[in-house]
């Protein structure tokens, strides 16, 4: 694997939220920089960020090791006595292989649905479920076998070794050293090499990083201030207890084990024996109902030609039978039939139950959907463009993004559960971040500054949505640059800021986002659950894409709702259905309307920009509608 003779095993990237402070590409950088061959990721109790720690060490060209730092129950991962269980022992664990890595996810999984008791816990008993082809490290001072030496409890210390043993393997099991220059660290370091020794185990050398450079040791003692939502001069506030910390080179690592090698050489041994690949080709698409014996494509084909003949009375015309085998081919090229009738499942559904649904963006360019009864329009009479949603030469899945009346979206995502199986749907989770304004204010907070001052620094930022940073700021901002320069507290501030804006700092649920798997989601990624109990992957939507899970689109929409209520109301009050899709696209009292500004309720129409565009233009036509809210 090189010459290298240290890799990093055990760190932590901003994906232990508010706990690491290391960005995954400048970790990834560093281990470059220090000719590391490999380097591991063990964020704590989740997995948000593996898939782009691998793509990163992968366009790197060094070896991605795949694990995580792990919380192990006190007792059982059901136990939940507040004086007995609000502790948690440290476990890192390694992936050998993908089979290693899916053990590791159910693991995870597990500790968030069975085991959450102020942290995603593991025991024993799931350990013993899920431990094929995973190596496990002894952890730091919090880890079960150190937590024991360090009370002097060797018995003990012994037995919890033992244990781990039994479970993973003699071969798999390494006592794991650090040297943060911790007093308590020297004593178990002695200790544990000990106990490797009597019991027959390896060594091997890790640093626990949490922040990339000693001067980061700052920076990141005021993140884990904004976590506990403490402040720098509270001498009672959680602290890591020195600067060292940090992403040290192969040289430094070795001028502290130099007196056990071993330790250095096994971070090599372990990384030569985890060997995780993916293949990020694969698309893993349910069956939507497509008969046995068919290729879905065929199906496709077929379905979309049926629905075709009958939008357009009987007979396809030469213009529409050219851009139709097009299609068709280019779907068949890229492998999307099965995608193409998934998404036609769920418009079919939402049609048959009454939901208003719409399909927004590049869908409507093709003539395919049309013809599935995807979309409502006609993409040639409009000259819409296919190759806006397929492309043959940037294969990528397409989009078909769903607007649904919003008090019923929930209904469309309980049919896929119910098609597809409550395992194999889930919902998609996405990182806020410490803005640059909200950096200022945290960092004021925890470094005792005056509200006033530190609120008048942050509103010298722009408040753009996004894309502005302190640096961006500083450039644009004169007054900014000025109050830097003249009070050192207000540098410091700003220094502090800019070295933690753009870190995660919270997990939520994206708001559209669908996921849909073949076989169980656990086979593949990570789950947690949201604060409405749904099921969320630990990975946002880019990553999603990466392992070729389906993700769909189901955008609640307000306007939809008032909309189906108002054929209600007709219905109610006149006695008369209306067909929503056989309204007149040419209605001069609509565009009559719409020309004196009445556009309130009006998707896309009803802000003061578009409202003043409209009045000045005055469409006739729903083409000059199209091309004024596309030129806007």
């Amino acid at each position: 694997m090189g010459a290298a003779g240290f890799a990093h095993l055990h760190t932590h990237s901003e994906y232990s939220i508010l706990d690491g402070a290391c960005r995954i590409d400048q970790m990834v950088a560093k281990a470059v920089e220090f000719d590391m061959p490999a380097i591991g990721l063990t964020d704590h109790g989740a997995m948000y960020g593996n898939i782009s720690f691998y793509s990163a060490c992968k366009k790197a060209g060094i070896k991605p090791v795949l694990g995580c730092e792990v919380y192990v129950a006190t007792r059982t991962r059901k136990d939940r006595d507040q004086k007995l269980d609000k502790d948690q022992y440290h476990l890192v664990l390694l992936a050998k292989s993908a089979k290693g890595y899916r053990n590791l996810i159910k693991l995870v999984s597990a500790a968030f649905s069975e085991g959450f008791y102020y942290k995603p816990r593991v025991d024993k008993d799931l350990l013993n479920q899920h431990s094929e082809d995973l190596i496990a490290l002894t952890a730091c001072l919090s880890g079960e076998v150190p937590t024991h030496l360090l009370k002097n409890d060797l018995h003990q210390a012994e037995r919890s070794l033992g244990e781990y043993i039994d479970i993973f393997g003699r071969e798999n099991v390494y006592v794991e050293l650090m040297d943060n220059a911790l007093p308590e660290q020297r004593s178990a370091n002695e200790a544990l090499i000990q106990l490797a020794r009597k019991i027959g185990l390896k060594i091997v050398a890790s640093n626990d990083v949490h922040y990339l450079t000693r001067n980061d040791s700052e920076s990141h003692d005021v993140l884990l201030c904004i976590q506990t939502s403490s402040v720098l001069s509270d001498p009672n506030r959680m602290r890591f207890g020195s600067r060292e910390f940090y992403f040290k080179s192969p040289n430094e690592m070795a001028a502290l084990f130099g007196h056990v090698p071993e330790a250095l050489a096994n971070t090599i041994e372990i990384a030569e024996r985890c060997n995780c690949e993916f293949d990020f080709n694969n698309l893993r698409l349910p069956n939507p109902g497509v008969p046995e014996g068919v290729e879905p494509i065929d199906f496709m084909v077929a379905e979309a030609r049926k629905g075709l003949e009958a939008k357009l009375g009987g007979s396809v015309p030469e213009e529409y039978e050219k851009q139709f085998q097009y299609e068709c081919d280019v779907i068949r090229k890229c492998g999307f039939g099965t995608y193409m009738l998934i998404a036609r499942d769920f418009t079919d559904f939402a049609r048959k139950a009454g939901i208003y649904v719409g399909i927004r963006g590049s869908a409507a360019g093709s003539l395919v959907c049309y013809g599935l009864g995807i979309t409502d329009v006609d993409p040639l009479e409009y000259g819409l463009t296919f190759e806006r949603f397929l492309n043959p030469e940037r294969v990528e899945v397409p989009d078909v993004d769903l607007d649904i009346q919003d008090d019923r979206r929930d209904e469309l995502i309980q049919y896929v559960v119910e098609k597809y199986g409550r395992e194999r749907v889930g919902q998609i989770a996405t990182f806020g971040s410490l803005k640059a304004r909200a950096a200022v204010r945290d960092c004021g907070r925890v470094l005792g500054m005056d509200q006033a001052e530190v609120d008048r620094i942050a509103k010298m930022i722009p408040a753009l949505p996004v894309g502005i940073t302190i640096d961006r700021a500083l450039e644009e901002n004169p007054d900014l640059v000025a109050a830097r320069n003249s009070d050192r507290q207000v540098r410091t501030l700003l220094d502090t800021a800019r070295n933690l804006e753009g870190l995660v700092r919270s997990v939520g649920v994206h708001a559209a986002g669908v996921l849909i798997s073949d076989d169980p989601l656990t086979d593949h990624v990570p789950v947690q659950h949201g604060g409405k109990g749904e099921v969320v992957a630990q990975l946002d939507k880019d990553d999603i894409k990466k392992i070729g899970l389906l993700k769909m689109d189901f955008l609640g929409l307000a306007n939809l709702t008032i909309l189906a209520e108002a054929v209600q109301n007709v219905r109610r009050h006149r006695n008369i259905d209306i067909d929503i899709l056989s309204i007149p696209l040419d209605d001069a009292k609509t565009f009559e309307m719409l020309g004196r500004g009445d556009t309130n309720g009006v998707f896309q129409l009803e802000g003061a920009g578009m409202r003043r565009n409209v009045i000045e233009l005055k469409p006739n036509s729903v083409r000059e509608l199209a091309a004024i809210v596309a030129l806007y």
